[in-house]
């Protein structure tokens, strides 16, 4: 039943990650970092390609299905890059640090405070019973990964061929 309705879980799935962490920045006041604003990339480009399902419905999908197949892993590896800087295994990119490095004038300094975001990507700012939402969001993408395969392969792939 998943597999299909797939377009329409696809759907709702994407709405739901991406209007709850704009919701979370918007009404709650939490400020994402720099792997947050690139884990939203792949729920962007997933809801306008379904947009484009939607509106195509007599020709083939299947690049726009591709095309959310890859986007699920753009977004699987800086959700998990980020789970690993949140547990201090992985180091995050330069701009997701709020230490400064040192300096010998004072203009130098005062660049680098206002060019600093504020949130770090090593704290956690919201989390649902001890889980990150870089976690959730790890395991959302890996479930529209898997289930976006076996849609593509089951709707696109080999078929057997009849024996006569």
């Amino acid at each position: 039943m998943i597999i299909r309705n797939w377009t329409t879980l696809l759907f709702v799935i994407s709405i739901i990650s991406i209007s709850s962490a704009l919701i979370a920045e918007h009404f709650f006041s939490l400020q994402p970092c720099e792997l947050c604003l690139k884990q939203r990339h792949p729920y962007y480009l997933i809801l306008i390609c379904l947009v484009f399902v939607f509106l195509l419905k007599s020709l083939s999908k299947i690049w726009l299905y591709l095309v959310i197949q890859f986007a699920s892993v753009y977004g699987l590896f800086y959700s998990i890059w980020h789970v690993g800087v949140e547990n201090k295994i992985l180091k995050g990119p330069t701009g997701c640090s709020t230490m400064l490095t040192s300096s010998e004038s004072v203009s130098d300094l005062k660049a680098q405070i206002l060019s600093k975001q504020v949130i770090s990507c090593d704290e956690v700012i919201w989390s649902f019973f001890g889980i990150s939402a870089a976690s959730i969001n790890t395991l959302v993408l890996l479930v529209i990964f898997i289930f976006n395969a076996i849609y593509i392969l089951r709707n696109n792939g080999f078929k057997k061929e009849k024996s006569i």
